[in-house]
């Protein structure tokens, strides 16, 4: 690798640790760290799988179609999300940062990218595109679960705007097929 590429590798590894001590040690209040928490658990697996199967209850005109759209995004996205991790490698911030202690167990052994934060955005993305009012809402929510993956030791703050980035990208994709 040329020494410059390398030099600006390495500043960039150092900032974003930085960047994860700095949101882990703000947030010392524990009802904060519980609500971090509770953000955390509500962007899990299970939570999107209910609300897939709920969709067509919810919403009978469009339900059954959001909730395909949600099984096609969380497939995709589920399969990129898992040849990032085994191709990348990347160890969670409480391994490798000095005072950094994970907050909740975590879902698998690699950092990069946020796989909450993938979905949680990429769903936001979709579920804007049926229920726009719903948007603050949404992304108020995304927000707080990306927060919280660092807030809580399991990534990096890179982690988190690669897995929205992501997120944003399969799900405009998404939408943009259908169109």
């Amino acid at each position: 690798m040329p020494r410059w590429l390398d030099a600006g590798r390495v500043r960039g590894i150092a900032l974003d640790r930085r960047g994860a001590r700095a949101l882990h040690d703000a947030v010392t209040h524990r009802g904060l760290r519980r609500a971090f928490t509770l953000a955390s658990r509500l962007g899990d697996a299970p939570m999107w799988i209910v609300l897939l199967l709920v969709m067509p209850l919810l919403d009978p005109v469009n339900g059954t179609t959001v909730a395909q759209r949600m099984l096609v995004l969380g497939s995709v996205n589920y399969l990129l999300y898992v040849s990032l991790k085994r191709s990348t490698r990347r160890e969670r911030p409480f391994q490798q940062c000095d005072g950094i202690l994970a907050g909740l167990p975590p879902p698998d052994a690699y950092s990069f990218p946020s796989g909450h934060t993938l979905h949680t955005v990429a769903f936001g993305v979709l579920f804007t595109s049926f229920y726009p009012a719903l948007a603050p809402l949404l992304f108020t929510f995304a927000l707080a679960v990306g927060m919280s993956r660092v807030v809580l030791g399991l990534h990096y703050p890179s982690d988190v705007v690669i897995g929205a980035g992501l997120g944003t990208a399969t799900a405009s994709l998404l939408l943009y097929l259908d169109a």
